[in-house]
């Protein structure tokens, strides 16, 4: 392992390099190790210090790195633990949003979409979503047909049509070919258009492993104790706590990333809670793709309902089936916890509703076989109503004292909203360096090339683009590896040695619902794979027998949580936001 000094050293090397060099992109996982990590942040001073580990902290940890900044990033937890694993999923404009008058917001979405495709293609994959259009007793109500049109038009027009293709109109019969579990004589036609998915988690380790291979320092399982300041209330840095032990970061600019708990760290800055976060709870359930087998996504009605929910397809198999199929998202004013949402009765009686409103196969609470929830960490607006209605708009404060908080936006701008908080910083340190993230490639993007449908290496490919060489060469020096985690789904042993050994993986959860997506696709599988994934883990991380047995308890308590949630009715009835 590299001492500190060394670190410090190549650091330097490659904060003068090109971010878009392939020789930074392809030793990005020799720098990804925690322990060097911690060193670096104790003895060094930094630009600019981050405060969380999801897709926005990440996205400001790279802009920051390629713009010149020593950097360092903080996770208290793991890596995209909170809300950043737990969307749906898509890298999309938001249709929904025309509807509110958003043009601006789809607008930069619709752009920052084709840059992602175009920096992370092993990641990012287009997506036709198609739109069902349902008779009532048999006639379709021509105000719709005419305001589904347009908004199709609008999208395409608005950016729609940058990746590739444009809206099209499908007939019944080519319709129901898309969604055959649809009732047949209910259907009209349908809008097919065409936007992006990603797993959102992989994104984020992708995006953070690109920013240590800039040069940043990035660590998981270290929290944030207090802000120091000095004698005029300015910040110079942070106490911080990791693995038991309290030590100080030196920082001329602390951010604040932290999504739902950004009032927390702004209260440590501000001396009192600002209260400016609107939680917003969204849920997704999982169910077997023979239940619905959808070929492309759906957008489906909430019945009595001004909401609609996607239907999506994953994991697709060589004969052009899928493994499984995710429904979501809910939409709704959230006052409970914010690490580990539940996903309770109510949520999966709603989303179960919309589903069977649109297909004829009964799918029941029986068939779910995964469910996530998180949190949205929605900025206030002066008016209150639905959340559904909130603006997806980011904001950046500046708190003149050297904390610079981000809150809002979606995933898919992620980007943007690093630029423009990355701006605030450089104002704050009176430099000017332009922004080198539009056009930087991702670890893993250079040299990709889309593999051919079915063929045997697409799962690697498009979990890690050129980078699958790395787990390729775990199973050629132990075939085993190339044995399934867990049976039924496509991730392997490999994968987890992997995620050890250059992912920052620290725990049996961080594996099975992170660094693989298994506990949210089936988590009766994964939990009866668990033992046998913990034994694999312990020989990297050298558990003892003790610390293997706390790791599955702990899993197996946060999985039977989830079921007992499943079944169990909120206290007070959500309002239907």
């Amino acid at each position: 392992m590299n001492s500190a000094s060394a670190l410090k050293g190549r650091h330097t090397d490659l904060s003068r390099m090109n971010p878009m060099s392939d020789s930074v992109l392809v030793s990005g996982s020799q720098l990804f190790c925690r322990e060097p990590m911690l060193q670096r942040l104790e003895h060094e001073t930094f630009d600019v210090l981050i405060i969380g580990g999801g897709i926005t902290g990440a996205g400001v940890a790279l802009d920051a790195a390629t713009r010149g900044l020593s950097t360092a990033l903080i996770e208290r937890d793991d890596f995209a633990s909170g809300t950043s694993s737990k969307s749906s999923k898509l890298v999309h404009g938001g249709l929904r949003y025309l509807q509110q008058g958003e043009i601006n917001l789809v607008y930069q979405a619709l752009h920052e979409r084709r840059r992602l495709r175009r920096n992370a293609p092993h990641l990012v994959k287009v997506l036709p979503f198609m739109i069902p259009i349902l008779t009532k007793n048999g006639v379709v109500s021509r105000k719709i047909a005419r305001a589904m049109g347009s908004a199709m038009w609008m999208y395409d027009i608005t950016g729609g049509w940058r990746i590739g293709k444009v809206h099209k109109r499908l007939r019944k019969d080519a319709a129901f070919v898309h969604l055959p579990t649809m009732p047949k004589e209910r259907l009209a036609s349908a809008y097919l258009y065409y936007d992006a998915a990603a797993d959102d988690a992989r994104l984020v380790l992708n995006v953070l492993r690109t920013a240590a291979a800039n040069g940043a320092v990035v660590t998981n399982g270290c929290s944030l104790v207090e802000l120091q300041k000095d004698a005029h209330g300015a910040i110079t840095g942070a106490v911080v706590e990791a693995d038991g032990r309290r030590f100080t970061v030196s920082a001329k600019v602390v951010v604040n990333a932290a999504g739902v708990w950004a009032d927390d760290v702004r209260a440590l800055a501000e001396d009192h809670h600002p209260d400016s976060i609107r939680p917003a709870k969204g849920v997704h359930i999982t169910v077997p793709w023979e239940k619905v087998r959808n070929d492309i996504a759906v957008v489906i009605p909430v019945p009595k309902d001004r909401r609609s929910l996607f239907v999506v397809p994953w994991d697709e198999l060589p004969d052009g089936t899928f493994r499984h199929c995710y429904i979501g998202t809910t939409d709704t004013d959230y006052q409970g916890t914010l690490l580990d949402p539940p996903c309770t009765k109510d949520d999966i009686d709603y989303v179960l509703a919309a589903l069977n409103a649109t297909v004829n196969t009964n799918v029941t609470a029986d068939d779910i076989t995964g469910v996530w929830a998180g949190v949205r960490p929605l900025v206030k607006a002066a008016s209150s109503g639905r959340t559904a209605d909130l603006s997806r708009h980011h904001k950046v404060d500046h708190h003149g004292n050297g904390v610079i908080t981000i809150t809002g936006g979606k995933l898919t701008t992620y980007r943007e909203m690093a630029e423009d908080t990355v701006d605030a910083v450089l104002q704050r340190l009176d430099r000017k360096v332009r922004c080198r993230t539009r056009n930087l490639p991702l670890l893993g993007a250079v040299g990709f090339r889309e593999p051919k449908p079915g063929a045997p290496d697409t799962h690697l490919a498009n979990r890690f683009g050129t980078l699958a060489n790395e787990v390729r060469s775990l199973i050629a020096a132990d075939p085993s590896l190339g044995e399934p985690l867990v049976p039924g789904l496509p991730y392997l042993r490999a994968e987890a040695v992997y995620a050890v050994r250059n992912e920052m993986a620290l725990s049996l959860d961080d594996v099975l619902t992170r660094r693989t997506r298994a506990r949210i696709f089936d988590r009766g599988a994964t939990l009866r794979a668990a033992p046998a994934v913990a034994a694999l883990l312990a020989a990297e991380l050298g558990w003892d027998a003790a610390e293997t047995a706390e790791q599955l308890a702990s899993f197996t308590a946060q999985c039977e949580a989830e079921e007992h949630a499943a079944v169990t009715a909120e206290q007070h009835e959500p309002k239907p936001v």
